[in-house]
């Protein structure tokens, strides 16, 4: 590993190059560059997902890192590395100061693996527009987690607000082993009769300010036709703030899975003795590895998304990003990730520290 003290991004660029020759490291076969946005409090959560993911993706992995914006100079750090502890590919921490961190395109676009999507994961809480972040513009995909917030559900609904086909949300991975056995044990019941099962109503039991039971209850419905609500359950529902899934099926019947607290869930179906299936809390490397699997529109999220929130005509939406220049020491919106500095009247900076007397253009 090299640190880069106060350098610039074509010096980045430059040691990446020669890290390579030195080591006789050829990047081939990668999949995509992974941009990953953390505060620096999560840096280190950041970095162990990443590199999970690094493992079960070939990719390039980027982490920016937006501090002191209040910084009279703009600088940047860096730590360049090939084959170290951030997985077996190519990997750049960039920890930016100053108004330098409004700019952070202009260090990230050069360091993207050539011919390859780009991934971009906000391990914070993400703008309200991500087209005011121009790594959310030029990326082929965009991970936020809705669960990062103050208030999940309101988070939920900025998202569906700010909807364009490419973005997805931790909160919706999180239900993945939910969808998974309500799919699978909805489709043994309707093996045994030998006929398609018609559900006609149905509720989550857990923490009704999840977003993860919000975006399965809005899954449920959107499959079904028919409204299921989440209402408070009297035990700890546990990261996916599910604790038990209720489905009214046709011939007044019932199908129940609850979670077991030891890692598994009960299946509880008609004429049937009560099952366990597998049903553990995942790592944040996996949920990371699982969006990673796909780079096309996730249409089951958008789905969930509409009826979790009320919003309609999601998947309607063109899919390209307008960049909007947003500066956080001017009133009115501004990219939440970025901390607000009142005081700082400045000019942007480009990546070797200049000024500009104006604002970037908006650009697509």
């Amino acid at each position: 590993m090299t640190t880069l003290w106060d350098t610039t991004g074509s010096a980045v660029v430059k040691e990446l190059a020669a890290q390579r020759r030195t080591g006789g490291a050829v990047l081939s076969g990668v999949a995509l560059t992974l941009v990953v946005i953390a505060d620096e409090s999560r840096v280190i959560e950041a970095e162990e997902a990443a590199t999970h993911a690094a493992e079960m993706h070939p990719c390039r992995v980027v982490i920016v890192v937006r501090r002191q914006i209040e910084a009279p100079v703009p600088r940047l750090d860096a730590e360049v590395q090939i084959g170290g502890r951030l997985g077996p590919g190519e990997a750049v921490v960039l920890r930016m100061y100053g108004r330098l961190a409004l700019h952070a395109e202009s260090v990230v676009l050069p360091l993207l693996a050539a011919d390859a999507p780009v991934v971009a994961w906000w391990h914070d809480a993400a703008p309200a527009r991500l087209a005011t972040d121009a790594l959310a513009v030029f990326a082929n995909r965009r991970i936020t987690d809705s669960s990062l917030t103050d208030d999940p559900q309101a988070a939920l609904r900025i998202r569906a607000e700010d909807y364009v086909p490419g973005d997805t949300d931790l909160t919706w991975t999180r239900s993945t082993a939910w969808r998974a056995t309500l799919a699978s044990t909805v489709d043994s019941v309707a093996g045994r009769r030998g006929d398609a099962v018609r559900i006609s109503g149905g509720r989550i039991e857990g923490d009704p300010h999840n977003a993860t039971a919000q975006l399965l209850a809005g899954w449920i419905s959107s499959r079904t036709g028919c409204p299921v609500e989440v209402v408070a359950s009297a035990r700890h529902a546990g990261p996916s703030g599910v604790d038990a899934v209720f489905l009214h099926l046709d011939e007044g019947e019932e199908l129940r899975i609850a979670a077991d607290r030891r890692g598994g869930a009960v299946i509880s179906q008609p004429n049937r003795p009560d099952g366990t299936v597998a049903l553990p809390d995942r790592s944040l490397g996996d949920l990371l590895s699982e969006e990673l699997r796909r780079l096309d529109p996730d249409e089951p999220y958008s789905d969930a998304l509409e009826a979790a929130t009320g919003l309609a005509g999601l998947t309607e939406r063109p899919a390209e990003r307008e960049h909007v220049w947003v500066d956080p020491a001017d009133d009115g919106d501004r990219a939440p990730t970025v901390p607000r500095d009142p005081g700082d009247e400045g000019a942007p900076s480009g990546e070797d520290g200049s000024s500009s007397d104006e604002a970037p253009p908006r650009v697509r």
